[in-house]
């Protein structure tokens, strides 16, 4: 399966669901309280964040599509703030306030980087709170193709199966985060995305993949669904659908630091993903991917296009960090809006040997991204003479991306990387041997830049050319 990102600002998605303000109360923990066994935080920083559908939302606008959010909040501080961080986002918000109702929060409390505790102040909305929220609802799918209702059982999705026929009535295709134990609510959805423990509440415990396939192909039948998608935590993710085989995705997060909102994240994901015109085997992995990244951060997050582009790049790249032109711009500009430095060089490395290695890891050590231009063959062929190189220009790149301290490598066909400097405008520019930085090319592109140009002595001893001649002589 071949990955690549949508362009996400295509996708129009109305979320409809239970919306939270998210609390976080931070401090440091040192001692037990002396009047119960539980740890005694010193609070020393707090922070707000949209939960629940709002996060659904805001995890949309962070991949930069437009998206429609409805719910229902009280009429107090809680909603202001919940409303100003979303519309500071970009997410178009059609709250109903009822007034005298609480909007819903939940208070977490971390010490080094772990929740201790869970407060939740919230009461779910009666038949009567919701009165004319099924027309906003109709009101809004003019505006998108794709729907996600997010439900948290707090009572604003109580009519999901009429909001379900209304928007499928209306062309939108419709995702479900689904909650509780009966499904049937969802009948008809597009894509149902329960966690492991939410399906197997319903279909039965699964006590292996193949039961696990078997229920989910049951509950496509039964609730006429598109598609199953199973999140599994460290296992990864099951997509099964009414055709083909079912498809196992492997977990990506290297670190786990907090699973709060990774739920939202995935369908977030999906549903940007699709409304954009991806596949949904492609969103689906893309939506895995995103997940990975999402544990790693504390509390509700949100995962950008950059990040969910460098992290493609890790799993779709031929094994390496060989690159294109056009992708390496991307994966540039994404680096320096980390404020990462770029550091380039360029070379032929017909035969990589110990000053070839030498000479790079020095260079990386210059910045955070070390980027290597490689003469293409032709290009090798003008400058070293019609026997070389001894190595095609795939091997050489493939050697050379290998290498730890390499992070992206990519071909030239230019006798000179004036192009691919001009293009790039590395933070540093640096060549191996006796040159004056102003006599090496593009120095004068860097520097104008506010970059600078380093010269690198090589290994003495130690060259390509005398290497051949050594294994001609026979010495």
């Amino acid at each position: 399966m071949q990955l690549t990102l949508p362009d996400f600002s295509t996708a129009r998605v109305l979320v409809a669901g239970d919306l939270m303000l998210d609390r976080y109360w931070y401090g440091s923990t040192g001692r037990i309280s002396p009047e119960a066994p539980v740890p005694v935080v010193h609070v020393g920083g707090t922070e707000e964040r949209p939960g629940g559908a709002a996060n659904v939302a805001l995890n949309i606008a962070a991949l930069q599509g437009r998206v429609n959010l409805l719910g229902l909040t009280g009429d107090d501080e809680a909603a202001s703030m919940l409303r100003r961080q979303l519309l500071e986002q970009g997410v178009d918000c059609a709250f109903r306030e009822v007034a005298g109702h609480p909007t819903i929060c939940k208070l977490r409390v971390l010490s080094r980087r772990q929740q201790l505790i869970r407060m939740d102040f919230e009461r779910p909305f009666s038949d009567d709170e919701r009165e004319g929220f099924g027309r906003l609802f109709r009101e809004h799918l003019q505006a998108a193709n794709t729907v996600v209702l997010s439900d948290y059982a707090k009572g604003t999705l109580a009519d999901a199966p009429g909001m379900i026929r209304a928007a499928r009535e209306a062309g939108c295709r419709v995702l479900v985060d689904p909650k509780g134990s009966d499904f049937s609510r969802y009948r008809g959805a597009d894509v149902l995305t329960p966690n492991q423990a939410e399906f197997e509440a319903v279909v039965g415990h699964c006590e292996n993949d193949a039961a696990l396939e078997a229920r989910g192909r049951n509950l496509l039948r039964e609730l006429h669904l598109g598609a199953v998608l199973v999140t599994r935590g460290e296992r990864g993710m099951l997509l099964i659908t009414g055709t083909g085989k079912p498809l196992h995705l492997p977990a990506h997060a290297r670190e786990v630091f907090d699973v709060t909102g990774a739920g939202d994240t995935v369908i977030s994901v999906l549903a940007a993903a699709l409304s954009a015109g991806s596949e949904l085997p492609v969103a689906t992995a893309l939506a895995n991917l995103a997940a990975g990244l999402v544990v790693a951060k504390v509390g509700t997050a949100t995962v950008t296009v950059a990040e969910l582009r460098r992290a493609l790049h890790g799993v779709t790249a031929d094994g390496y960090g060989t690159v294109g032109r056009a992708e390496l711009e991307l994966l540039a500009s994404d680096a320096r809006a980390q404020g990462e430095r770029l550091v380039f060089t360029n070379g032929c490395f017909d035969i990589l040997h110990a000053g070839h290695v030498a000479y790079l890891q020095k260079a990386r050590a210059l910045g955070d991204r070390l980027i290597v231009a490689v003469n293409d063959d032709d290009s090798v062929r003008r400058l070293k003479g019609p026997e070389r190189p001894l190595n095609p220009v795939e091997q050489r790149m493939m050697v050379l991306a290998a290498m730890g301290c390499v992070d992206w490598v990519v071909p030239f066909s230019e006798d000179t990387p004036a192009a691919l400097i001009e293009l790039l405008r590395p933070d540093v520019l640096v060549k191996g041997g006796d040159y004056r930085p102003e006599d090496i090319v593009g120095a004068d592109m860097v520097t104008a830049a506010g970059g600078e140009v380093v010269v690198l002595d090589f290994v003495d001893g130690v060259s390509t050319t005398g290497i051949i001649e050594r294994i001609r002589k026979g010495t």
